[in-house]
């Protein structure tokens, strides 16, 4: 790699973080350097579920989640699974994920989410306007679905936290249930419709175009791996894994998963780790699709795409080495076809990807304790698409020593 000048902000990672982040500093008169392994939006960007979930401010581990580990880890393909060889290395992520169920950690991360989230909205769609991408976006909300009286009832209080903080939602029920999706199985005796849940087309297309307009912008892009980034005297040294260096002003890491090697060379030790997510992207006409579906005791969601109907979701915690298992894709998809039973599974194709995870499901969005130059943006678990405007305003701020819209104390990276 020849570089003649130094760089203005090298971000680490092209997924929807890193583009977020990259377009919102090209706002700013900022020049910005992308540097990712594969290219644009080839990690959890690629397949992931496409919602823009501005009111899931719920904790994972406040969602009844804790209960239902138990009977879920006796399923090995359902919602929950954790590989036998995989739980030792686990085991301390879920220790902290068991705290952030405490009332004291749930409300103070709940306050946290929703404040994000409010700012989330705001800014995705200026940056969708800005960006001219606002035409994927659709409106058709969401809706969450209820097998029992007692699955129902046990949602309520969920729905109460989102209440007190002003987040629309409707318990629909008989005729009002079948309108809004035709075609679903009996078994359902209630929903809850979300109407300001969003989404996209097709979430991979939604990332490419907002890569185009940063690199039509002037932003450059490099596909390297990246082995380090290290303060330097006034900037920061970017080192790639075959030797070669970029000396830049600052620096953003934004790689998901694979940030947690970066922050350990810059002393940190952050309790992030990946919940392996799986789906099917079944074809265009597969069922007539309104919105998209939530089928929370199962832990997975249905939704319409441009190119077809995406069924994915569930969690693994099996870190980034150990190979798919795509029979969980199956699990789903064939609960989904019981679900709605004119679904045509035929013709599907399979997806993993890593979502980065934090154990309160907040993310980290601070500046490294290394230098002030170095700021971090990963940690988005299940909302890297939903909250990546927000953390695109919240690093240039920090980047251009500007006051942060919300309090970001609650997203710093040594709050364990």
């Amino acid at each position: 790699m020849v570089q003649s000048e130094r760089a203005d902000v090298v971000i680490v990672g092209a997924g929807i973080i890193g583009l977020s982040t990259a377009f919102r500093l090209q706002q700013a008169g900022r020049k910005v350097t992308l540097i990712d392994k594969a290219g644009i939006a080839q990690g959890a960007s690629f397949g992931n579920a496409a919602a823009f979930a501005f009111s899931d401010v719920l904790p994972l581990s406040a969602k009844g989640m804790l209960a239902k580990v138990p009977g879920w880890l006796l399923d090995p393909l359902g919602p929950l699974s954790i590989r036998p060889t995989y739980f030792p290395t686990i085991l301390p992520w879920l220790v902290r994920f068991w705290r952030a169920g405490w009332r004291d950690k749930c409300e103070a991360s709940i306050a946290a989410q929703v404040a994000l989230m409010e700012l989330a909205s705001s800014e995705m769609a200026s940056l969708t306007q800005a960006a001219g991408t606002a035409h994927m976006v659709r409106s058709n909300g969401s809706l969450e679905l209820y097998e029992s009286e007692a699955e129902f009832n046990a949602s309520l209080s969920g729905w109460s936290v989102r209440e007190r903080h002003g987040i629309d939602f409707e318990h629909v029920r008989g005729n009002q249930l079948s309108q809004l999706q035709p075609g679903l199985a009996p078994r359902f005796i209630a929903g809850t419709i979300v109407p300001r849940w969003q989404t996209v087309a097709e979430p991979y297309e939604f990332a490419c175009a907002l890569g185009e307009a940063v690199i039509g912008q002037g932003a450059s892009l490099l596909t390297q791996t990246v082995a380090a980034v290290h303060p330097t005297e006034g900037g920061v040294t970017i080192t790639m894994d075959d030797g070669n260096t970029l000396n830049a002003e600052q620096a953003v890491i934004a790689c998901g998963a694979w940030s947690k090697a970066l922050t350990t060379g810059l002393g940190e030790n952050l309790p992030l780790d990946t919940e392996r997510g799986y789906n099917t992207t079944l074809p265009a006409g597969a069922f007539d699709l309104q919105r998209q579906l939530i089928f929370g005791g199962h832990g997975f969601v249905v939704t319409p795409l441009d190119q077809g109907i995406r069924i994915g979701g569930a969690v693994e915690l099996g870190g980034l080495e150990l190979k798919p298992n795509y029979a969980r894709a199956d699990a789903m998809l064939n609960k989904a076809a019981e679900f709605m039973p004119g679904l045509n599974t035929a013709g599907g194709k399979q997806w993993m990807g890593f979502r980065p995870s934090m154990p309160d499901s907040l993310p980290v969005i601070a500046r490294s304790k290394a230098s002030p130059n170095i700021v971090y943006a990963f940690g988005h678990g299940h909302l890297g698409l939903t909250q990546s405007a927000a953390t695109g305003r919240l690093v240039t701020d920090l980047l251009q020593h500007q006051p942060t819209p919300i309090d970001i104390a609650p997203f710093r990276a040594d709050r364990f």
